[in-house]
């Protein structure tokens, strides 16, 4: 079973999707936030297409770990999603994803033009990837091509 990433903000969804095994995240699609928020359809097509079991939304909290007005902005967002999209939500902390993932992609060697179409989609990744690994059995690990945990 899959599991979809969203980064809600303000104007983009960033979703991004895991592999099968749940074991590698990857940054899939930005959505226009006000059409998704009209119309969940768009994001239940993914849901479908890729048959998720879950919905990770990422949670901007605050430094010291409290929610905030935009984490409240997320959870109403997300509330209204979950009441069309047949599947579980969880919430997960998203602190620094956007900005790591605009340090990756600069690192990368994308132009800031190019990062704002993908930073949201990365940082979706990137959270995702938190969530995913958090949630494995301690000791299995990833390994490298050695099998080098």
């Amino acid at each position: 079973m899959r599991v979809i990433g969203l980064d809600i903000g303000e104007k983009r969804i960033g979703v991004a999707v895991s592999d099968p095994s749940q074991t590698v995240a990857s940054p899939l699609v930005v959505l226009d936030a006000a059409r998704v928020r009209g119309d969940a359809r768009e994001l239940l097509r993914l849901v479908e297409d890729y048959e998720a079991g879950c919905i990770v939304v990422g949670l901007p909290l605050s430094l010291d770990g409290t929610e905030g007005p935009q984490a409240t902005h997320v959870r109403v967002v997300a509330a209204r999603l979950a009441s069309v999209i047949p599947i579980p939500f969880e919430y997960f902390d998203e602190r620094h994803s956007s900005s790591q993932a605009r340090r990756a992609l600069t690192l990368g060697g994308v132009s800031e033009r190019r990062q704002r179409g993908a930073v949201d989609s990365v940082a979706a990744a990137l959270f995702l990837q938190n969530y995913l690994d958090s949630r494995r059995p301690p000791g299995e690990g990833v390994t490298d091509d050695a099998g080098v945990v």
